[in-house]
């Protein structure tokens, strides 16, 4: 693997993060410890229930209240702020109705919200809203996705016709003949449960509208701070230039925070009527109605082998539902366009029908949330896989081995159509295979299940989409950046000053960024400052989201590092008197090339590069602060893979499951700083495994989810996780220098499946499957025969 840089010292290291120690002090700075002068504080009165008409509200009231400055309805807010559709153009036929900041004349979802209440305090802004009176009416429903296309099923928006957003099918091969003519045919039913993101730090925003300079600033707890600046233009006809979003910390993010929200524009509108700071922050009982959901999928699949093992094909029918309406600007038809191409994704097949029906429903809108169809497509994938394993008596590890896309195959192309650079299942199926002991494991499960001890083993083969170009948004019509960029600066005394556009949500971006720029520039990393999320000083680009922020935003940092670089010797060869090529820069000193002497150091150089240019040569002028800009252009998207096996222990009398051991091989490309690839996979593993297990968005026949809250909506905690063990093989992507791709979602993508395959695996002595995720004892009982 060839070296990024002359004296890389930093990437491939485990070196800490940066800004560690003032988060764990709790000296960080999230949108609820800004403060400003005249700051109002807006609470929302949300739809208690899942569809209505608005006949009147009544607010004379709540404004009689003290500290109230403002209470506003959705035609309040139309003045100012214009309705959005969100349709991409490359999801053909794909629709969806005009959305507003605060409902108007009808709310279609739990949660929607409907009326704004304007104080000096949060306080009594939620002590007036206790005195909004609605009027409403209540309309009929659509909320089961099996039935929301039925003639008898009204459409949540009329003037769409019925409740279908989108359908696509794709059909390649000849999968009639393979199925026909196989040895062995495996079907299953599969069910995935909404559930939704619970981050740290909930959403929220401040909108500052300063009415003598018509300019916007916004705060905000988001992942895409020049795509909101480009939204809030839009939507209130501003000008671009006279917007500005800040990110300071983010307290995670994991995709809902990446979409804009009705509240989000209201927040903004109110402070535009007000003419001054309004701050919203939702708390933990509105987040679970008023953040996004995701993955709640119903899929049809099935597998077609022949009796040596061989995957002739897949088929799937994939229905999902994603509320009333799809989310701006992204759109919630990606996440089931993702199972379409991804289904069957690591495996050398070449027939593959797949038929996708998008539908609405009255419900929290769903739209990309970590992994983004990774984990139903590989759940999907690898339990047909199993299945069609048990069917012709083949180990489900070999089966794997003998049908995944071989490491000298590539570049190649899925059946999908997906277009794969360089992966590596052979060398980390071979590499998971000694990490877990595979032979030992089962020798370890048969004895026990000798004693009565159910124990089972799960594997996961993987492919994750990272670093994704304009293919993924700009051809629909999107205006998110698939290009990042970032500034690289000297700074007189020596050190490094880096602004980029891909911002910190606690994963260690920054970190990462540090690691780069002092490998590219060849200074020590305390040296480097790293400034993210603020679009009146970053590069323009896309932010945080896809796995991008190495293999895209890393690349840009590379690139502005190496021209740095390249200028600070222009400088020093000035000053030297000496030709550029006979320089190099190392450990903030520049050197002679050849034997490594040192000649000045940077701090010096710093020193007459700015203060003492009159000793320069005439016509020469220092440039030490340089912007560079990446975007993937070679692949729509560069694909990651890795595998994944859990061992698990279920007890068939109470249908408990308990975590015994995890393993995820990954490769990421280059790993840039192992500590933290390694900590993103294990976080990225548990969220996976709280999908798996334990996580589901609950409601009842009439829209309303029963479980919204941090009692019953269940997320994994340390007790039930298994210890991780992890390993890397590295197939650096040749479409950068830095050669990184991604790894924030693979564990996420993968661990469903893998834990899914163990439970099922531990329970086959006794006849039973079960397919629907979260798996839980009272689902596991049900197959069992336990209980009805």
């Amino acid at each position: 693997m060839a070296p990024v840089t002359e004296d890389q010292r930093y990437i491939g290291a485990p070196v800490p993060r940066g800004g560690i120690e003032r988060l764990t002090q709790g000296l960080g700075q999230f949108i609820d410890d800004i403060e400003l002068p005249r700051l109002a504080h807006v609470v929302f009165w949300r739809s208690p229930v899942a569809h209505m008409r608005i006949k009147a509200v009544q607010a004379d009231a709540a404004r009689a209240m003290p500290g109230v400055l403002m209470v506003a309805d959705g035609h309040d807010l139309a003045k100012v702020c214009k309705p959005w559709v969100a349709v991409l153009g490359h999801l053909a036929g794909m629709k969806s109705a005009p959305q507003h900041a605060l409902a108007v004349e009808r709310a279609c979802w739990q949660g929607e919200p409907v009326v704004a209440v304007v104080a000096e305090t949060r306080a009594q802004a939620e002590d007036a809203l206790q005195h909004v009176v609605v009027d409403w009416e209540e309309l009929p429903l659509a909320t089961d996705m099996e039935s929301a296309l039925d003639a008898g099923t009204p459409p949540i928006h009329a003037e769409l016709g019925d409740n279908l957003c989108f359908t696509r099918s794709l059909n390649v091969g000849e999968v009639d003949r393979v199925f026909a003519e196989a040895d062995a045919v495996a079907e299953a039913t599969f069910e995935f449960g909404r559930h939704t993101g619970v981050t740290l730090e909930p959403r929220g925003q401040i909108a500052h509208w300063n009415p003598a300079e018509q300019r916007l600033t916004v705060y905000h707890s988001c992942q895409a701070p020049h795509m909101m600046q480009d939204l809030y233009g839009r939507q209130f006809d501003l000008p671009a230039s006279a917007i500005r979003v800040i990110c300071k910390d983010v307290g995670g993010s994991f995709g809902i925070k990446v979409h804009a929200y009705p509240d989000d524009f209201a927040t903004v509108a109110l402070s535009i009527l007000l003419c001054r700071p309004v701050k919203f922050v939702a708390d933990r009982l509105e987040s679970f109605t008023s953040d996004i959901h995701a993955r709640h999928h119903r899929v049809r699949g099935r597998i077609a082998a022949n009796k040596d093992g061989e995957i002739l094909g897949f088929e799937i029918d994939d229905l999902t539902a994603i509320g009333p309406y799809s989310m701006f600007p992204r759109t919630s038809a990606i996440e089931g366009n993702q199972v379409v191409n991804l289904v069957g994704g690591p495996y050398k097949h070449q027939h593959y029908r797949a038929k996708l029906d998008v539908v609405f429903q009255n419900k929290t809108p769903t739209c990309q949330y970590r992994g983004v169809g990774h984990p139903i497509a590989c759940a999907v994938t690898e339990a047909l896989v199993d299945l069609a394993a048990q069917k012709i008596g083949m180990d489900p590890f070999d089966i794997r081995a003998r049908n995944v896309i071989p490491d000298d195959a590539y570049p190649a192309t899925g059946a999908s159509g997906i277009k794969l650079e360089v992966l590596s299942h052979e060398a980390s199926l071979k590499k998971l295979r000694e990490l877990m002991n595979y032979d030992a494991l089962r020798a370890e499960q048969t004895a026990l299940r000798q004693q009565g001890i159910h124990r089972g083993i799960g594997f996961a083969v993987v492919i994750e989409l990272t670093n994704p170009s304009a293919a993924f948004y700009g051809v629909g019509g999107a205006r998110i950046a698939s290009q990042d960029g970032a500034t690289v600066r000297l700074d007189p005394e020596g050190d490094i000053t880096v602004l980029v556009g891909v911002g910190e949500q606690g994963q260690g971006t920054e970190g990462i960024y540090r690691q780069i720029a002092a490998d590219a520039v060849g200074v020590d990393i305390t040296k480097v400052k790293v400034i993210t999320g603020d679009t009146d000083v970053t590069p323009y680009g896309g932010g945080t989201w896809a796995s991008r922020g190495a293999g895209i935003g890393g690349e840009a940092v590379l690139l502005a590092g190496q021209a740095l670089r390249d200028n600070i010797l222009k400088v020093a060869a000035a000053i030297l008197k000496r030709e550029p090529d006979t320089l190099a820069l190392r450990r903030d000193r520049v050197v002679d090339a050849g034997d490594g002497q040192e000649l000045l150091p940077l701090q010096e150089l710093g020193r007459i590069a700015y203060f003492r240019s009159d000793t320069l040569p005439a016509g020469f002028t220092p440039e030490l602060m340089v912007t560079r800009h990446y975007a993937q252009r070679d692949y729509p998207f560069i694909f990651t893979n890795g595998v994944q096996a859990s061992y698990v222990e279920v007890d068939p009398e109470t249908g408990f499951v308990r975590l015994l051991k995890h393993w995820a091989v990954e490769d990421c490309g280059r790993v840039l700083n192992p500590m933290l690839v390694d900590e993103q996979m294990r976080g990225a593993i548990v969220q996976g495994i709280g999908g798996a297990l334990f996580e589901e968005c609950l409601y009842d026949e009439a829209g309303l989810m029963l479980n919204a809250n941090m009692a019953d909506y269940l997320v994994p905690m340390s007790a039930e996780m298994p210890d991780i063990e992890l390993a890397h093989v590295m197939t650096p992507t040749r479409s950068s220098q830095l050669g990184a791709k991604g790894a924030g979602e693979a564990g996420t993508a993968g661990a469903p499946a893998a834990v899914m395959n163990a439970i099922n695996d531990a329970i086959a002595p006794f006849g039973a499957l079960v397919h629907s995720q979260p798996i839980t004892p009272q689902k596991l009982l049900r197959a069992l025969g336990k209980v009805a």
